[in-house]
């Protein structure tokens, strides 16, 4: 059983895929939505079994305020291509693309801390899965 170092993982954004700097963690929630269809007579609920799939998550950094083309390019109301690898870009490696949109973006400032920032997003659209 194959298993993964959170080291390992890396985002990317936009056409050029450019790495977003500072990340700390990621995490990314697919989900799939079916439609009740139970009848009167029935005695357990059914559906339908052609899904609505969607998919979010969250991005968390530490904030780098010149990093243009990659938490600069993550506004809030923005639609961008993200590529999220768990595992990294090496040979075989799995990773997830898709268009994204930011809904929220939360900035964390602590006496005695590094300042992070916390990205949401939506998906808009499939996200694909692939190997590097």
């Amino acid at each position: 059983m194959a298993n993964h170092h959170g080291s390992e993982g890396l985002v990317r954004v936009g056409a050029g895929a450019n790495l977003v700097a500072e990340v700390t963690g990621f995490s990314f929630t697919q989900t799939a939505e079916y439609a009740e269809d139970t009848t009167l007579s029935d005695t357990a609920k059914t559906y339908n079994t052609t899904a609505i799939t969607s998919w979010n998550g969250t991005i968390t950094a530490f904030w780098d305020e010149t990093d243009t083309n990659g938490q600069i390019a993550l506004a809030p109301g923005s639609n961008v291509t993200l590529v999220l690898a768990p595992e990294g870009t090496d040979t075989n490696d799995m990773r997830y693309s898709g268009s994204a949109l930011v809904t929220e973006i939360t900035r964390n400032v602590q006496r005695g801390a590094i300042t992070e920032i916390t990205f949401n997003f939506i998906g808009n659209g499939t996200l694909t899965a692939a190997t590097s």
